[in-house]
């Protein structure tokens, strides 16, 4: 069996199973994937395109992030009281964020586990507990180590400047098989290698019946008395993907991965949640950036593996430093100038390297049902959040000085190129935080589990407070900010609660 376009198919589509999943990514594909194999008739809904990993592979960047990046890649959480607005990116097609991002697999570092069940009552959300979840979803994945050999000299440079400053670069782990390191993995890999969800779960829980339809979008969840009879919405068989046929899944269960900004959309338009409930709340997203510096040697930073080393060392600080290297073409665009001075900068491109960090986040934010098809997220930024973030992005910067790096491009919205001597004097910690360039492909916390409604969105169980048969199992269910990349979290926890739906239906 392979994906079904509901693109392709005539007029209205009804379809009846025990378990209908809404969205195809990390948390879906691997709830489906579970149930399937369990004997469960499964149906699995994505409103975004198939585009097969080979075809992906193939194309432009610019290609890829129209047709597979939500909005294009302009989704954004809107800062407020003088936080920066962050650039939010979501996939949209069969395999949903999985196909977009660089790979990396952290397990939840012990301190939140301990948090979650001492603090928060979820006692089996330990490291222990959850230990058999990883461990099989890290099996279906193929997680590895990227070798040392595999980094760019980007990220070798960055090593450098890191020893120097006292502190040391780990290798990454992802979930790769047969990886070239060509740097691609944002935009498609053209050899298969990353193992997400379309190669590695999705033909699995087809082979053992479970029907996937891309190009379907969920509108409702239908329920009476607490109890979900399945969804309603729309194909997207008009002309250029515009809604037109009528969709209808009954089905015994439901369960929503439609991930931490949709959901709660869903949940709250299908009067499944009030305006008094928790669904929508606690938006975390690990806000993230990065740092351009210039060498007089020649970088060829695409030349390796995208995203292969890190350093924990200021966990304590609430940052975590992650190797990033995006293809020319972006960093292109993104470099300062126009006209002659931006021909200059661009004629150093070969000699610019690239690193990134992230912070652990306090948040809050929130979801609010938009207008249209896309939600309202708003995001206030903690003080000490706003701190990390300028110590951050001066730490990123003062490392690759000490590498040899001549000038640094700042993530600040109109500040030219500085020096060493110009680091120093810059006054970065005064600069408004709203000029401050952050991205972010992690939100998580809106439909966070928990031991109470008063406090949480669903049960221990990933089962929506208040109902007896809708699940949520996208990075929504997360408790609280990892300071990690959430992919095998995600997948993680999507095993879990896949299991205990088991046991309860």
């Amino acid at each position: 069996m392979s994906v079904q376009h509901g693109a392709d198919h005539e007029g209205d589509l009804d379809r009846d199973c025990d378990v209908v999943v809404i969205g195809s990514g990390a948390g879906g594909a691997v709830v489906a994937t579970e149930l399937a194999l369990s004997g469960l008739r499964v149906i699995v809904i994505e409103e975004g395109k198939h585009v097969p990993a080979h075809v992906h592979g193939r194309m432009r960047q610019s290609q890829a992030v129209r047709q597979l990046w939500r909005d294009g890649g302009m989704g954004v959480a809107f800062g407020l009281g003088g936080s920066p607005s962050v650039n939010l990116t979501i996939g949209s097609g069969i395999g949903g964020s999985s196909i977009l991002t660089g790979g990396v697999c952290f397990r939840v570092p012990e301190a939140v586990n301990d948090a979650w069940a001492n603090e928060m009552g979820l006692a089996d959300l330990t490291a222990k507990g959850m230990d058999r979840y990883y461990a099989r979803v890290e099996q279906a994945i193929h997680v590895e180590e990227v070798p040392v050999q595999m980094r760019s000299r980007s990220t070798s440079l960055f090593a450098e400047g890191a020893e120097k400053l006292g502190y040391s670069l780990r290798p990454t782990r992802r979930n790769t098989n047969g990886c070239e390191g060509c740097g691609r993995c944002n935009f498609g890999c053209p050899h298969d290698a990353k193992m997400s969800v379309d190669l590695s779960y999705l033909p699995r829980a087809m082979a053992a019946g479970a029907e996937v339809w891309s190009d379907c979008l969920v509108t409702r969840i239908v329920h009476e008395n607490g109890r979900a009879r399945g969804v309603k919405g729309r194909l997207l068989n008009g002309p250029n993907r515009t809604k037109k046929g009528r969709l209808e899944v009954t089905a015994k269960v439901v369960v929503s991965t439609c991930g931490g900004l949709h959901t709660p959309v869903l949940l709250r338009s299908s009067g499944l949640a009030g305006l008094d409930s928790q669904i929508g709340q606690h938006l975390t997203l690990h806000p993230g950036f990065r740092v351009f510096a210039s060498f007089d040697e020649e970088v060829r930073g695409w030349s390796g593996a995208m995203q292969s080393a890190f350093s924990d060392h200021f966990e304590h600080e609430r940052l975590m430093l992650m190797s990033i290297f995006i293809p020319a073409s972006v960093i292109a665009a993104q470099l300062p100038g126009a006209g002659p001075r931006n021909r200059h900068n661009l004629e150093e491109l070969g000699n610019i390297a690239v690193f990134g960090a992230m912070i652990h986040d306090d948040g809050p934010g929130t979801v609010w049902p938009g207008i249209g098809r896309e939600p309202l997220v708003t995001y206030r930024m903690s003080k000490r959040d706003k701190r990390a973030m300028c110590r951050g992005i001066r730490l990123v910067a003062e490392t690759y000085f000490a590498a040899g790096a001549k000038k640094v491009y700042l993530p600040v919205l109109g500040a030219e190129p500085v020096d060493a001597d110009g680091l120093a004097r810059f006054e970065l910690e005064r600069v408004r935080a709203t000029r401050i360039e952050s991205g972010s492909q992690h939100p998580l916390g809106t439909c966070r589990m928990g031991t109470a409604a008063a406090w949480s969105g669903v049960d221990a169980d990933g089962r929506l407070w208040g109902t007896d048969n809708v699940y949520v199992a996208d990075g929504s269910v997360i408790p609280s900010s990892l300071g990690v990349t959430p992919q095998l979290p995600i997948m993680a926890m999507a095993t879990r609660i896949a299991e205990r739906l088991l046991g309860a239906w």
